[in-house]
Order: structure tokens, then C-alpha cells, then sequence
């Protein structure tokens, strides 16, 4: 329902956006030990909210553009 979304904080800045207006980002996290007795890993995603001013300078928009970019030239490379 447009309107009613929940607010979500920016991990950057702290500032409340709401879900919507805010820009989505999986975050992949690894861990591993390489002991002899237990071998322990541990993989898992996150999604990580920006406000948008943040998404813009860390750079987000421009890595989904390329990524995009690289699906469709897979896809017509076909």
C-alpha cells in the first residue's frame, strides 16, 4: 500500500527514508576458520538500506547501471 511503508534507516547516515524511496543493497557475508580440530563457515546476505544522497555517493547506482548493462549483453550474446 502506497503511502503506509515503513521507515527504514540509512546504514550510512542514520536518516529515516521510507522503504520505498530508499535504495536496496545485498551485502554477502563470509566468515571461515581454518583450524585443525572444527573447520567453522558461515555464509549468509544481508540487504543494507541508503538514502538516496548516500546511494549516490558511494556509487550504488552507477555499479546496478553496469551490471545491467552486462545481463543484457549476456542476453543477446545468446
Amino acid at each position: 500500500m502506497r503511502g503506509r511503508e515503513p521507515p527504514v534507516s540509512c546504514s550510512s547516515c542514520g536518516r529515516t527514508v521510507p522503504r520505498n524511496k530508499a535504495v536496496v543493497d545485498e551485502r554477502a557475508i563470509r566468515f571461515s576458520t581454518e583450524q585443525k580440530e572444527a573447520e567453522v563457515s558461515y555464509f549468509s546476505t544481508r540487504k543494507v538500506y541508503y538514502c538516496i544522497s548516500c546511494a549516490k555517493h558511494r556509487g550504488i547506482f552507477q555499479k546496478k547501471a553496469e551490471q545491467a548493462a552486462r545481463m543484457a549483453a549476456r542476453r543477446q550474446g545468446m
